[in-house]
């Protein structure tokens, strides 16, 4: 049996040690360890890692506490645009939604989108009719309504600004949701989940369903899902990126992500971080910011859970 592991992001930003309770940090903790022991059960018993992705993104989209599915932020006409992709790093396809209300897993949307279309990526009212016609139920907004997102909203409803949810200090409910994964048979796969920024006006469309920005996953190198500064990490096509280095300069998993994430997105002025897996089972989980919810584990048994440097 090959190492297989898994990765989860519920986002990074400025999370600073001792601006959050201990009870709300409990609550993430646990959040987290449920998101990853379901991804891992599936790798466990023999499941493939596109599986695994979706089945641990699904769980973070179900919660109130990230930035993704029920707990989607606000925008400026008061709604919820979610998108999301998925990519499977032993046959490169790949699937996207973005800019869709009303679906309690956009993920899965994502998914079906991939192995149920011609197509990569499905946006707005295209998108809606797809989850109509394979029978997805269109949530009302109550299913999103959120007391902490609401408040966020009010702060800046009505004016020109917006809000990346990691760059607030306030309550600590940060963004975009993500999951990599390595199974026993050495194939990857990744998927990321956002509600995208506070108040965001235009159809604005981060980099979470860009194959390429926010996720990539190729077996000969690795499987990527981003967090933070979506405009950044669009023009960095930082998912590729990692995925170039290695391929191209024979970098480590390791050290290419470090690169990225420590240098190459720095330069440009973005802030956030990543979670990858390469096909031996490695995992590399590097940010630029305060912290990043994160946690691993590994076939060995070794588990890392956190929130903080």
């Amino acid at each position: 049996m090959k190492n297989f592991s898994i990765a989860i992001h519920g986002g990074a930003g400025t999370l600073v040690k001792g601006l959050m309770t201990q009870e709300l940090e409990a609550q993430y903790k646990k959040a987290l360890q449920i998101a990853l022991n379901k991804g891992y059960d599936v790798l466990k018993e023999g499941g493939n890692a596109v599986d695994a992705v979706e089945v641990a993104v699904k769980s973070l989209e179900d919660t109130p506490l990230f930035n993704a599915g029920k707990g989607s932020v606000f925008t400026a006409e008061g709604t919820h645009e979610m998108d999301a992709s998925i990519m499977d790093g032993n046959t490169l396809n790949a699937g996207a939604v973005s800019l869709v209300t009303g679906i309690k897993n956009p993920v899965s949307l994502a998914r079906d989108v991939m192995d149920k279309s011609y197509h990569v990526f499905l946006a707005g009212e295209g998108a809606m009719q797809f989850a109509k016609q394979n029978g997805y139920e269109i949530e009302t907004p109550s299913y999103f309504y959120d007391e902490v997102r609401y408040q966020q909203w009010q702060g800046i409803k009505d004016s020109e600004d917006f809000q990346l949810d990691h760059s607030v200090k306030k309550d600590g409910k940060f963004g975009t949701v993500g999951a990599v994964a390595c199974d026993q048979d050495g194939n990857i796969a990744a998927a990321t989940s956002t509600g995208g920024m506070t108040n965001k006006k235009w159809g604005r469309v981060g980099d979470s369903p860009m194959i390429g920005a926010g996720n990539y996953a190729n077996n000969e190198t690795c499987a990527v899902s981003c967090t933070g500064s979506g405009e950044f990490f669009i023009r960095g096509v930082v998912a590729y990126d990692v995925s170039c280095l290695m391929e191209h300069k024979g970098m480590s998993l390791q050290e290419a992500s470090e690169e990225v994430i420590h240098k190459r997105v720095l330069d440009i002025k973005g802030d956030g971080g990543l979670i990858a897996v390469d096909s031996k089972g490695n995992i590399a989980m590097p940010f630029n910011t305060e912290g990043m919810y994160r946690a691993s584990k590994t076939s060995d048994g070794t588990e890392h859970i956190a929130i903080y440097k």
